[in-house]
């Protein structure tokens, strides 16, 4: 076990070694500490979207191309409506499975010299340094990359936050063959599935909804588009459970610990846009450990959680709406620019302020639709 480190990271999941990696591309000494062996899974959507590839291209990151899945833009559906936009030009998503993302980042972890340690478990932090096990090991800083569930927030005096509205999702993998290039999302009376192909045989789904009880076998009988396709898929791996949600937090700092990913807050999965925050957290943080103060991380990372957190409200509206999921599906077809420009502002090619005009344009379209 070592003695010390610049920086200490308390949890290994795409979180903290994307800040491990960001802290060592500026020179210093990165620890990291998680009690599961790699790769860990997690449910999730499994798909990045343009500005998350870019940020996790700053971190020298690229999943290989025979173990990934390129798409191009997002499919909303809806009863016996489908509507699509694609990326801006030039730009697409990427999705692939959870442990191979992890992997590769594991890899390069270890590639930039961190000191990865695997079935290690957090007991304690202090101002001077982190308990794991019976050791304990001297840090200037400490990060908290421990989840949604996150003690070190607890233990740092950060859980006060914004009342979340929480939903339950649930993810399996079936074999069949990709059957479009886009992320799709389905809406259903009661939740919303998302189908996302992760291979050239393989393809991710998942469903959302505020019913903790609504498992997958269920939902997918409200998605008859979904179902159809997958009617002879052969389910490939078991159903995995997490909550998601968005997640706001009053502070995500104190003195010398700060938070990344989902311990610092969430945003609902419905974005996608989950990972590709959580990397753009860490190359930011990286850069006031670098400076000696982490008194601006909370400007920015409010600032980097706000249009994924407007975006989901926005996407939300239509939760349980079937009337209105038609609507706007209605509107999304007779103007297309709509979909296609609230897309550009999703990922971050548009700048936020565009949100009021397009959300003014979308509501006149409802109206006329």
């Amino acid at each position: 076990m070592l003695n010390s480190t610049d920086v200490f990271v308390i949890g290994g999941g795409p979180a903290g070694l994307a800040m491990a990696i960001a802290a060592r591309q500026r020179g210093l000494r990165v620890a990291v500490a998680d009690g599961r062996q790699p790769p860990i899974d997690k449910a999730c959507g499994e798909g990045l979207m343009p500005d998350g590839l870019a940020s996790l291209e700053r971190l020298g990151l690229q999943l290989p191309v025979s173990e990934a899945y390129r798409f191009r833009g997002i499919r909303f559906l809806s009863r016996e409506l489908s509507t699509d936009a694609s990326f801006p030009v030039g730009s697409f998503g990427l999705a692939a499975r959870r442990t191979v993302l992890h992997r590769v980042m594991t890899e390069r972890a270890a590639q930039v010299g961190t000191e990865l340690l695997w079935g290690a478990a957090v007991t304690g932090i202090s101002a001077d340094g982190v308990n794991v096990g019976k050791d304990f090991v001297r840090a200037r800083w400490i990060i908290g990359a421990d989840g949604s569930n996150s003690r070190v927030r607890r233990w740092a005096g950060l859980e006060a936050g914004y009342r979340p509205r929480l939903r339950y999702a649930f993810r399996r993998h079936y074999r069949v063959a990709p059957w479009t290039e886009h992320m799709e999302v389905h809406w259903g009376k009661r939740c919303q599935g998302y189908a996302t192909a992760v291979g050239d045989e393989q393809v991710c789904v998942a469903l959302a909804s505020h019913d903790p009880n609504l498992r997958l076998e269920d939902g997918l009988k409200e998605l008859s588009w979904l179902s159809a396709r997958l009617e002879r898929a052969e389910a490939v791996t078991t159903e995995r459970g997490s909550v998601t949600g968005n997640r706001r937090l009053k502070r995500v700092w104190r003195g010398n610990m700060a938070l990344i990913g989902d311990a610092a807050g969430t945003v609902d999965a419905i974005t996608g846009e989950g990972l590709g925050l959580a990397f753009s957290q860490t190359v930011a943080l990286a850069g006031c450990i670098e400076a000696g103060d982490l008194s601006p991380y909370q400007r920015i990372h409010d600032r980097l959680a706000l249009r994924p957190l407007l975006m989901a409200r926005l996407m939300l509206t239509l939760d349980g709406r079937p009337r209105l999921q038609h609507r706007t599906l209605q509107t999304f077809q007779k103007h297309p620019e709509v979909f296609q420009r609230l897309l550009a502002l999703h990922v971050g090619a548009l700048p936020a302020q565009d949100l009021v005009w397009d959300g003014l344009t979308l509501g006149w379209g409802l109206i006329t639709a």
